[in-house]
């Protein structure tokens, strides 16, 4: 009809609209923000992509598109969230072995004092200990990107099993301290942490 501009055409469903998908790495950052956040407050099995999507203010289609399963959302919100404590195996290199349950202690537990990157490991690691795909998913990436590398530059017998359980002893004090809360644990001044903690986690790493 002249005089009346024509009606855009309609997207083919399952594609993201060209003006969502230019935005590219902003709008990935957007989508991570609200999978954290999803998966945070809604665990891993209530989170949907959906969800996820209408959180960011998007189609479920960009979530697809950058990232596609839940799964593979998951996995990549892990990665960000968890990127400050995969510098771990760089600490650990830097000096001597006699000191590196301190220097790793003291890395890992200022990643968890800092709210900056306290915040985005809280929702993660509240997700994975609740549903086995989400815990499979955060495995592999400890596994991986952590314990390996840090088995790696110990280059000492038994290696792999010294990362693991000087982990599980940051991990069990992490998770009680900032997760779970549990006093006076949670309250106590980091610096006595750090002296009680580090030593064990010498021993694990270099013992006999």
């Amino acid at each position: 009809m002249t005089g009346e501009s024509a009606a855009p055409a309609p997207r083919r469903r399952g594609r993201p609209s060209r003006t969502q998908s230019e935005q590219g790495p902003a709008m990935r950052e957007v989508i991570l923000d609200a999978a954290r956040e999803q998966f945070s407050e809604r665990g891993y099995e209530k989170a949907s992509v959906r969800s996820i999507a209408k959180a960011a203010g998007v189609d479920s289609a960009l979530v697809h598109h950058y990232f596609g399963t839940k799964e593979q959302v998951f996995a990549a919100a892990i990665e960000v969230a968890f990127a400050p404590a995969l510098a771990a195996p760089t600490a650990v290199a830097e000096g001597s072995l006699d000191d590196v349950g301190e220097r790793l202690t003291r890395f890992i537990l200022g990643v968890w004092e800092n709210p900056t990157t306290r915040t985005p490991l809280l929702a993660i690691v509240r997700s994975a200990v609740n549903n086995e795909t989400a815990a499979a998913v955060f495995r592999r990436l400890i596994s991986t990107q952590l314990l390996a590398r840090i088995a790696e530059r110990l280059d000492l017998p038994d290696a792999e099993l010294r990362a693991e359980l000087a982990a599980a002893q940051l991990v069990g004090t992490a998770m009680l301290r900032y997760v779970i809360q549990v006093e006076p644990l949670a309250s106590a001044d980091v610096e006595q942490i750090v002296a009680r903690v580090a030593p064990v986690v010498q021993g694990h790493l270099t013992g006999p």
